[in-house]
């Protein structure tokens, strides 16, 4: 896919990534987890965070996860943005391991209903892209329902 060199999409097919948004077009959130010492890292990652292993299994997670820390941007910091303030943006510990935080867009709530450790779930959004270009799904999370 080739995308608009002004606008920051992500891109799906840098090879430490592809699996986590091939597994997001699926509607499942997947993370690497260190082949040789069994630690969940972020997707990305080229090197394990604790033994700096090289080979990783992607594992199917929960979707579950925490509130960590939470931004509302109620002003563009990008052009390409302005249409989309105010929203909210987080940092969410999954439950397999709240120290794999996932930076992400927080959606179906309001600033006031936000708080750490805020139990959250996993959506599936599509990425608006301008062009007409095919959306990505992408994984953002609200509060989990009771």
């Amino acid at each position: 896919m080739s995308a608009d060199p002004d606008f920051p999409l992500p891109d799906v097919t840098w090879p430490p990534a592809q699996p986590f948004w091939a597994a997001a077009a699926q509607r499942e959130l997947r993370l690497p987890r260190c082949d040789s010492c069994m630690t969940l890292n972020a997707a990305g990652e080229t090197a394990c965070r604790r033994c700096d292993g090289s080979t990783f299994t992607w594992e199917r997670l929960s979707g579950d996860g925490t509130l960590y820390s939470w931004t509302y941007v109620r002003r563009a910091f990008l052009p390409q943005f302005a249409g989309e303030v105010p929203f909210l943006t987080g940092l969410v510990g999954v439950v397999e391991d709240p120290a794999v935080r996932l930076a992400t867009r927080l959606v179906e709530c309001e600033p006031g209903d936000l708080r750490i450790d805020l139990p959250v779930e996993v959506v599936f959004t599509a990425l608006p892209f301008p062009g007409g270009a095919a959306p990505v799904l992408a994984p953002y999370f609200r509060p989990r329902s009771a």
